[in-house]
């Protein structure tokens, strides 16, 4: 039931470390034999297998982000400052999927999704680089790419730094993070592959330093989102009511970064000041494990993920 949802909390000890050593896991993706696949800023991916081993996989990416797994097992990554999305083999051999479109550079390319009719959905946080200059710009030069057997389009633009991706459950939705405008958007998602009339889902704004960074879906259909500069974990219902299920958020730090976005000026150490004392600037969340019930969130600093059990289950993963 939704109320039960809107009544679950997590307290910063019901988190435990996942992994060691990580650098920048922005990104965490799940396979069904429990095997984590995060980005990892020293290659382009760490292997973190059910037994606890882990592995580097491919070349340095220059901040590498979203992840997504082929129906074949091996890995595209999206890469913020290295400006393209690359394929990374299991053996670690990597190679270019999409570096331009058009003939022009991409941009800060963020994340990057497969769709059961094989297709692949590439979000572009902004047309600028480096990518955190965007942020103290008043545009909105994020836009979605779509890449299937007629070659890649841009499906959606305009949007104020365009950061996750997922399809709901029946494929009838593509929604899509608006970090700076701190909400979703979503599309409708034509069988052509086109995308119908954005709207917004939940709430018009997630309130002051509200920045959405990354979300999934569980099995009862909430979307499960991370507000990166609060360091908030939370839920909004299939009915789009949001519920935060943990928080540290940092005022003078979030001040500032207001301050600064209003004039203008803002550093990624601005960003960095507003990480609290557990979950240091949380960007993803996803849902592992025999049950399905263990959420795995990354970060931009942490060098572990973070895991917490969850009340509902996650949508099994694709492979």
């Amino acid at each position: 039931m939704e109320t039960d949802i809107l009544r679950f909390s997590l307290q910063a000890s019901d988190f435990t470390p996942v992994g060691h050593g990580l650098v920048r896991p922005e990104s965490v993706l799940c396979e069904r034999d429990g095997t984590l696949w995060i980005s990892d800023a020293r290659a382009a991916v760490t292997r973190l297998a059910p037994d606890g081993s882990q592995q580097l996989l491919g070349e340095p990416l220059g901040e590498p982000n979203g992840i997504a797994l082929s129906p074949a097992g091996d890995l595209l990554v999206a890469a913020m400052t290295g400006g393209k999305v690359f394929r990374v083999a299991r053996d670690g051999a990597t190679s270019v999927f999409l570096g331009e479109l058009d003939g022009a550079p991409l941009g800060a390319v963020n994340f990057v999704l497969y769709d059961p009719q094989g297709r692949t959905w590439i979000a572009v946080s902004t047309r600028h680089q480096p990518w955190h200059e965007s942020l103290a710009r008043p545009e909105a030069t994020g836009y979605i790419v779509r890449v299937d057997d007629r070659g890649a389009h841009v499906v959606a633009d305009g949007i104020a730094f365009c950061n996750e991706l997922r399809l709901d459950a029946s494929g009838s939705f593509l929604y899509a993070a608006e970090t700076l405008r701190c909400r979703i958007l979503r599309f409708p998602l034509r069988a052509d592959g086109s995308l119908g009339p954005r709207e917004v889902f939940g709430p018009d704004s997630l309130g002051p330093g509200g920045y959405v960074d990354g979300f999934t879906f569980d099995a009862a259909g909430n979307l499960w989102f991370t507000l990166i500069c609060r360091n908030a974990l939370g839920v909004l219902t299939p009915s789009g009511r949001a519920h935060i299920v943990c928080e540290e958020p940092q005022p003078q730090a979030l001040a500032q970064l207001a301050d600064g976005l209003a004039r203008g000026q803002v550093t990624p150490l601005d960003l960095a000041m507003c990480a609290g004392p557990t979950l240091k600037l949380p960007t993803s969340v996803a849902f592992g494990g025999p049950d399905l019930r263990t959420g795995y969130v990354g970060s931009l600093l942490l060098p572990h993920l973070l895991s917490f059990r969850s009340p509902v289950p996650g949508l099994p993963p694709a492979r």
